[in-house]
């Protein structure tokens, strides 16, 4: 038993494997993080102008008033305001110390 112990002590055949594995998959972990980072700032920017476009349209309407026989009836407008955050570029990325223009 105790041979066959020391035998498997001193084996390093696996270790160059190893090395190579754990160097490969920290390589490929660091460039799905950088990825990821990037696909989800994308993410936030299309519906950004996803928002925006919702925003941009014009909700107004206005229907004429009509006059007949001893009868007329009067017309209706509604006007849409700008509201809040409307404009392109209102969304920014808040970095981790909570202030603006960081990056995640």
């Amino acid at each position: 038993m105790t041979t066959l112990f020391t035998a498997l002590m001193n084996d390093e055949a696996g270790f160059i494997v190893s090395a190579e594995l754990v160097l490969v998959s920290s390589i490929a972990v660091l460039g799905m993080v950088v990825g990821l980072s990037e696909v989800a700032l994308n993410v936030n920017e299309e519906l950004e102008d996803v928002g925006s476009a919702f925003g941009a349209m014009n909700q107004s309407y206005c229907l004429k008033g009509v006059m007949g026989h001893q009868a007329s009836v009067s017309g209706g407008e509604f006007r849409d305001n700008t509201d809040f955050c409307d404009n392109t570029g209102d969304i920014q990325p808040v970095n981790s110390h909570g202030g603006e223009g960081g990056s995640y």
